[in-house]
């Protein structure tokens, strides 16, 4: 799933080369994707490109349409979904049907951009609103982590009695806006904290640890994705995991095999020695943990 970093580095991208363009056409190929009707996907096309901005995991997109009224295309690629951009957009007409691709958007240059999502599990989400606030998702979210106003004091009035397990409450989007379970793995790995212990009962120390590692683990990451085009960032994000997705492998700190817990779709990584004075994980919590 693209998390903060890498939905930073796509708007990056995007904001160097399409502001100041024109939509000419924008089609949704996987109906289910577009999430609102009014306005509809069409009154983009003639529309000015103001911005790109990110919310959370949330791209947006600013347009000012042909009678300057303002209008935002927002998308969210969900587990599966990624931006394909073409230099040069394809001249085939697009038709609905089993391909990976849900949306295109053709420019004024001749330029576009796709949104491709895999797998048949269907989470993408692309909407055209007048206010970002009309996005439920960017309703609820929490404050960035790297906005200068998130500060420790902050984060731990955030923390401060909540008696969850600290991965489930990285990953919550109303609490915390733009972590996943990749860089939720990292930074509790780059705090030595283990994913199950309770927010509620971290003492001033651990929630230093944390707030640092928050930074510094997001911070590098978004480092690594500016200025990367968007078919590069996904090998970039893999290159610099220590522990996510690195089962059975030397943790890069201790050189204790990383572990994992399994769940429904999904797992975390952690290393024993790090993470957890050596003791191997169960999973009989991890229901509760994913809330």
């Amino acid at each position: 799933m693209p998390e903060m970093p890498e939905v930073q580095g796509l708007v990056d991208f995007l904001r160097e080369r399409i502001v100041g363009l024109r939509v000419t056409t924008a089609t949704v190929l996987q109906f289910a994707a577009l999430k609102t009707f009014d306005p509809p996907i069409r009154s983009l096309e003639g529309a000015e490109l103001s911005g790109v901005t990110r919310a959370g995991k949330f791209i947006a997109i600013g347009c000012r349409g042909p009678g300057d009224d303002a209008l935002h295309l927002v998308f969210h690629l969900a587990k599966a979904g990624w931006l394909r951009w073409h230099d040069s957009a394809p001249a085939t007409p697009v038709r609905p049907g089993k391909s990976p691709l849900a949306a295109r958007v053709v420019l004024s240059d001749g330029s576009g951009f796709d949104l491709t999502e895999a797998g048949t599990k269907k989470s993408l989400a692309i909407s055209v609103v007048r206010s970002l606030g009309d996005v439920p998702g960017i309703a609820r979210l929490g404050p960035d982590p790297l906005d200068p106003a998130f500060t420790r004091d902050v984060f731990a009035a955030l923390l401060s009695g909540r008696r969850t397990q600290i991965k489930g409450v990285l990953r919550d989007q109303s609490i915390v806006a733009g972590i996943g379970n990749a860089y939720s793995d990292e930074i509790l790995h780059a705090a030595r904290m283990s994913p199950y212990a309770l927010a509620a009962n971290l003492d001033d120390d651990e929630v230093d640890r944390l707030y640092e590692a928050t930074q510094q683990t997001l911070r590098e990451a978004v480092a690594t994705a500016t200025g990367r085009p968007p078919a590069d960032l996904k090998d970039a994000k893999r290159r610099g995991m220590q522990v996510h997705a690195r089962r059975g492998q030397p943790c890069p700190v201790c050189g204790t095999e990383v572990q994992s817990v399994f769940f429904a779709d999904n797992s975390l990584e952690y290393c024993p020695t790090c993470q957890t004075g050596g003791k191997k994980l169960a999973d009989r919590r991890l229901s509760r943990l994913l809330k």
